[in-house]
């Protein structure tokens, strides 16, 4: 498995426990830190672990390992997760541990939101927006606008305003064991800040009231909406570590049908963009998705930047965008990926590179059922490339670019531009990475 997620010198004092499946592999890098001793290094002063990943680059990732107990919070519902937060721009190091389910669309008082209490006094209402762009009589050469695009709009930012969390600087987000911590139907922004830790935390059911129509959106048009779970925009330094991401229990095939298109009311999981640079995801569990992880928001998004380490990470119910990179190197390694049809989410390719980006994949491991093609795992633009080696197509060494190419008229190249050293616990062999991953990702694994 992979390196403990806390700093080298305090490796020997720690409490370790190690899965069944990496003591029968021998594989020693593979030792897996679930909890802390009494040497006072708790689950939320924990910081990344030297060369573990690209967000250990430079001064590293430590979150707000420094923080004093007057900023220190634990928190149980929305309004006490705005106040533990402050003002996106204090640079205070600071702890905050989650302590249940935060329901991100309550109000201050903890009363229950709905969409329709959004959308109160703003004028939008859905069979209105409808009428106002059906393509037969609006067209499909613009974008909405008008009185039921500004109303939209207006509700679209009421929402904003409850279920975005801003993350300051030097901070820590961690969810209280063994208390199913996490954050339903809102969004993290780390959003221009450097040093940031979110772990040991679900999110669940991140869901845009008021999706917005965009007919010049592909051949057909497209429903889209507003909120990732978590949103990095020009982050730098940002370790996820063990956290779980899923749409339920609302999953897109219960989403109706408008305009021939479907009324999609998720956005992405977690999503890295607008130069955001030095992120290290691991250990983390994805499900239940369709556009799970954007590395880069455009074509232009930012050159020299964008380094992501991504790594020991479960992808299940996924369809697609895992990740879709742009522009910058990252680094794939020790992943599962399991492309079987979960729950309506039926896949379309695993990883996409384009716009340049220089990805490296090895040792991961794919579980693709009967009548899967091992084609449609990548996807690309042409001008993306894919190197590495070691991985696992249901047990089998396979070169996935080669089987790409194959079928495909827009090549990815296989040659990259950087080699990784900030590779702390890569296993050379992927072969016992379902077994071992099954247990030890996402969140309520960490004590």
């Amino acid at each position: 498995m992979a390196a403990p997620s806390h700093r080298r010198s305090l490796r020997k004092r720690r409490t370790l426990a190690v899965s069944a499946a990496v003591v029968a592999a021998g594989v020693g890098a593979g030792v897996f830190v679930m909890n802390a001793n009494a040497d006072g290094v708790d689950l939320y002063h924990q910081t990344l672990a030297a060369k573990d990943g690209w967000a250990a680059s430079g001064t590293g990732t430590t979150g707000g390992a420094k923080a004093d107990s007057a900023h220190t919070f634990t928190v149980s519902t929305r309004a006490q997760l705005v106040k533990a937060l402050g003002s996106a721009s204090d640079t205070t190091p600071r702890i905050i541990k989650v302590k249940g389910t935060i329901d991100a669309n309550t109000d201050d008082s903890g009363r229950k939101l709905t969409c329709a209490d959004y959308a109160s006094g703003t004028g939008y209402s859905l069979p209105a927006y409808l009428k106002a762009y059906d393509p037969a009589t609006y067209g499909r050469s613009k974008l909405p606008s008008g009185t039921q695009e500004k109303a939209r709009a207006a509700a679209q930012d009421r929402q904003a305003k409850n279920i975005v969390f801003k993350v300051p600087a030097n901070t820590s987000i961690v969810g209280v064991p063994g208390t199913d911590a996490g954050i339903t139907g809102g969004m993290l922004q780390i959003q221009n800040v450097d040093n940031v830790i979110v772990r040991n935390l679900t999110f669940s059911a991140t869901e845009d009231c008021f999706p917005q129509w965009d007919p010049t959106d592909g051949d057909d048009g497209n429903w889209n909406s507003a909120y990732d779970s978590v949103s990095l925009r020009g982050a730098t330094h940002v370790w996820a570590d063990h956290n779980t991401f899923t749409d339920a229990p609302h999953f897109d095939k219960a989403n109706p049908t408008y305009f021939g298109r479907e009324y999609q009311i998720h956005d992405g999981a977690l999503d890295i963009t607008k130069g955001s640079d030095l992120v290290t995801v691991e250990r983390n569990r994805f499900t239940d998705h369709d556009k799970t992880m954007l590395i880069g928001s455009s074509d232009k998004d930012s050159t020299g930047k964008l380094r992501v380490s991504i790594h020991h990470n479960v992808w299940k119910g996924i369809v697609q965008r895992a990740p879709l990179a742009r522009l910058g190197q990252i680094h794939l390694y020790n992943n599962v990926y399991d492309t079987t049809t979960v729950n309506g989410y039926a896949p379309q390719y695993s990883i996409n590179s384009r716009a340049k980006a220089q990805v490296v994949a090895e040792a991961n491991h794919w579980t693709v059922p009967s009548g899967g093609k091992v084609a449609k795992l990548l996807s690309g633009d042409g001008t993306g490339s894919v190197a590495g080696s070691g991985n696992l197509v249901n047990g089998t060494v396979t070169d996935l670019v080669a089987a790409y190419n194959a079928a495909s008229s827009k090549k990815i190249g296989t040659t990259v531009n950087w080699k990784p050293t900030l590779t702390a616990g890569l296993q050379a062999s992927a072969k016992n990475l379902p077994a071992e991953l099954a247990s030890t990702t996402g969140a309520g694994v960490l004590k």
